[in-house]
């Protein structure tokens, strides 16, 4: 009599897991293949209960026949936790040790990867107004997510989160009143046209697009937290190749270079907020 074989349940759901975004990535061109496995499996587990299936085989079934569930997975997926001026103290300290720099430059690009539905970036560009630099920056916005572009660009929030972010807003040293940034409508923040004028919006998708310019800031917060090591590794080098020299890169609190392939390339501007300033090309 043969011998029965069992099976391990942890590698089986791996090895689904494995073949969906496999799937997804031919079929659709979306690579989540690198993503963080712990990431991965709760935004797919997510998925599985809200649309009450059995499991990840189902699931696998309805994305390969039904782009509409590909694009609810995709927006699952999609990394949209974001406020504005966002940990004001990175903020205050861009505000205090890169601005002056910048000051320097006869025009300044500065790349926002993964802007999610724009809070930072129109936090940047309130804070780029406040210190006269904003009439000669090009702000240039992505994220992979079409759907939080659109959002992005309309400049709206919503009007009951402004007490908090008038909170963030005067942590980062702003000069003026907050309310003046935007009108009320309703339940809307509407803010001034001026601070989307000199905003790009574009989507990239960091896993599998290429440099596109070269950037004197590159603000990359709070994204590479969701990826394995393989896919942090090659961000690290798209945005080192596309940060000009004596460059400026943001990253987000539980993010940094310290032990990683291009540490040696950056000096730190502070520590604590993950700035820092290319020294080698």
């Amino acid at each position: 009599m043969e011998k029965l074989i069992s099976f391990d349940k942890r590698e089986i759901e791996k090895i689904e897991i494995n073949l969906l975004l496999e799937g997804i990535y031919r079929l659709y061109g979306f690579d989540f293949r690198n993503y963080s496995a712990a990431f991965v499996k709760r935004r797919i587990e997510h998925r599985i209960r809200t649309e009450k299936l059995e499991g990840i085989s189902d699931l696998q079934q309805k994305i390969f026949y039904d782009p509409l569930m590909m694009r609810r997975l995709f927006y699952d997926f999609s990394i949209n936790v974001t406020e504005m001026f966002r940990d004001p103290s990175f903020f205050l300290a861009f505000r205090t040790k890169v601005v002056p720099i910048l000051r320097n430059f006869s025009s300044i690009r500065i790349w926002h990867v993964g802007c999610a539905t724009g809070e930072e970036v129109l936090s940047m560009a309130i804070l780029l107004h406040e210190e006269g630099l904003y009439e000669k920056t090009k702000l240039y916005a992505t994220d992979m997510s079409e759907a939080a572009l659109v959002q992005a660009r309309k400049a709206m929030m919503p009007l009951n989160k402004m007490k908090n972010y008038t909170k963030n807003y005067l942590e980062t040293g702003g000069t003026s009143a907050f309310s003046e940034y935007y009108v009320a409508r309703e339940t809307s923040a509407a803010f001034h046209p001026f601070l989307t004028e000199n905003v790009v919006y574009a989507q990239h998708n960091l896993a599998t697009d290429q440099s596109f310019n070269e950037f004197h800031v590159i603000i990359c917060r709070n994204v590479m937290i969701y990826f394995n090591k393989c896919l942090q590794n090659r961000v690290l080098h798209l945005l080192h190749e596309s940060l000009s020299a004596s460059g400026f890169l943001g990253l987000g609190s539980k993010e940094g270079i310290r032990f990683t392939e291009i540490a040696n390339y950056y000096e730190e501007v502070d520590s604590d907020e993950k700035l820092y300033r290319k020294i080698h090309p």
